[in-house]
């Protein structure tokens, strides 16, 4: 099954943060499963970054590569077909990464990996209690 991690739970999960419980971790650390971050999420957490939202003391550009690589995360390009896909979704979330995260998942058939409840009122497929 792919995984595409929303941005709160990559961070949650490469930080080793208790809101990944238990359960939620073994899910992801499942070599059967494939994880994946969107370049939505990058994009987001450059951001958050450049605005001095994250805490980091290093950048995105060196900090995300070493942890996906770590973790066994890869990467989805966003595409064109992504961002078209944004036309159909309805207005339930505002927050632009999270409606690109969705139609990310739509286009890919990937599972997204995410406590916001207003991403589990679309048409996909999420996951947060095991």
């Amino acid at each position: 099954m792919t995984l595409l991690l929303d941005t709160c739970t990559l961070i949650w999960f490469f930080t080793g943060h208790r809101r990944i419980e238990d359960r939620l971790r073994d899910v992801l650390t499942d070599p059967q499963h494939d994880l994946r971050m969107s370049d939505v999420s990058i994009l987001e957490l450059v951001i958050k970054h450049q605005l001095g939202r994250l805490g980091w003391k290093q950048s995105p550009s060196r900090i995300l590569p070493v942890l996906a690589r770590k973790h066994g995360v890869n990467s989805y390009p966003l595409t064109a077909e992504v961002i078209f896909r944004l036309e159909q979704l309805p207005l339930l979330h505002r927050d632009p990464f999270d409606r690109l995260l969705v139609a990310q998942a739509m286009c890919t058939g990937s599972v997204l990996v995410t406590p916001d409840p207003l991403i589990q009122q679309y048409p996909i497929k999420t996951l947060w209690k095991v």
